[in-house]
């Protein structure tokens, strides 16, 4: 038996309300490009609107001009989801509580995931939107998620609780050292103003 290996996330689909309100919101207030638009050509009724997120992959969206929004869908149910995560750069992340408060959309304010920072609202729909902005970049090479993981261990052999700075800091300094070359036979940390 073999797995069927993913290579990340293809298009993430939705079932909306109208298109208008789709529109409105996707690219209106998050900002992604409505670049695509046909019949989902598993129902007639309806229409099948692609937004790309920032990076080339699609959030697509079934629209029904007999659908409505409203806001007190469940995201507890098994299931359900819970919510989708858009990454903003740190500069956009710095004026989202402004811009949202601008369109009288209530939030969560900015809550510190250790790793990221989060603010979380609820889209017409009453789907949970977070934008989240990581507090670091991955050296050249390696990913967000090589990051994590080599954090995630350090982490756990020290037996903290949660992701923190330095986790991430000493992640980052591990990866560097494991891809990266170096004619120094010792590249432990030193301390040139100490030699007298």
């Amino acid at each position: 038996m073999q797995k069927l290996q993913s290579q990340g996330i293809h298009h993430i689909t939705l079932v909306g309300a109208d298109r208008q309100t789709s529109i409105d919101f996707w690219e209106g207030v998050l900002g992604m490009p409505f670049v695509f638009e046909q019949p989902n050509l598993d129902e007639a009724s309806e229409s099948h609107l692609y937004f790309d997120p920032g990076d080339g992959r699609l959030i697509t969206v079934f629209t029904s001009e007999e659908r409505k929004p409203d806001a007190t869908r469940s995201r507890t149910a098994p299931g359900a989801v819970h919510h989708i995560a858009v990454n903003v750069s740190r500069a956009t992340f710095s004026q989202a509580e402004k811009r949202l408060a601008a369109r009288g959309i209530r939030h969560s304010g900015v809550k510190d995931r250790g790793f990221m920072d989060s603010i979380y609202f609820k889209d017409p729909l009453g789907l949970t939107i977070e934008l989240a902005t990581y507090r670091f970049e991955p050296p050249h090479g390696c990913s967000h998620a090589d990051v994590l993981m080599a954090a995630h261990r350090i982490r756990v052999a020290r037996g903290d609780y949660a992701i923190g700075d330095v986790h991430l800091a000493d992640a980052v300094e591990e990866l560097v050292a494991r891809q990266r070359a170096s004619l120094s036979a010792d590249r432990g940390a030193k301390d040139p103003w100490a030699a007298g």
